[in-house]
């Protein structure tokens, strides 16, 4: 699971439309990662403006 959402997460959806997999979803108190569909590319974290998004070893 290399990227997670935190709590921090605004609800702006500026991730949601950028991942070119639809790895991301609304979910019920912040945006989810279906690693399934992650492809890791990072384009996520780049647009989020809160930095919401982290990479987890």
């Amino acid at each position: 699971m290399p990227y997670i959402i935190t709590e921090e997460c605004l609800m702006c959806a500026a991730c949601e439309s950028e991942c070119p997999n639809g790895a991301i979803y609304e979910g019920e108190d912040t945006y989810v990662i279906d690693q399934d569909k992650c492809e890791e590319c990072g384009d996520c974290v780049e647009v989020c403006p809160n930095e919401a998004i982290i990479f987890v070893e």
